[in-house]
Formats: C-alpha cells, structure tokens, sequence
C-alpha cells in the first residue's frame, strides 16, 4: 500500500499505463492518445510519467523485498 503522495502518483500512473495497454491489446483503443492527441507533447509526457513511475516501483518493490529477508 503506498504510504507517501509520491507513491501515491506512481502507483496511479503505473494503473493509468496497465489500463491503456489493455485497452490497446483487446480492443486496439489506445485511451491516451485519444484524450491528448496523437503524437503530441502531452501524450509523450504521460507516457515518459508512466515509465518513470514503472521503474520507481519496480525500485521499491525490490527494495521491499531485501528489507522482509534480512528480518
């Protein structure tokens, strides 16, 4: 569970990203480009925030995961 605002934002731009790729996969809707426009400074914005907060996570999960085997 995320416990800071920065967590919090990750964690909804990681859902936001998963969404979007899964919309693109079954249905071939791709949401962000939809509501910012194809191509545009925005939606590679979104997409850099979605990878930036991905890798954030990926971070404190590994992170995590040392802290729980060293107890």
């Amino acid at each position: 569970m995320p416990k800071n605002a920065l967590e919090w934002i990750a964690s909804i731009l990681v859902v936001i990203g998963g969404v979007n790729w899964g919309l693109v996969g079954a249905l071939n809707f791709n949401l962000v480009d939809t509501i910012f426009g194809v191509g545009s400074v925005a939606v590679r914005i979104v997409y850099i925030l979605v990878g930036v907060s991905a890798l954030y996570g990926l971070f404190f999960l590994f992170k995590k995961q040392e802290t729980v085997m060293r107890a």
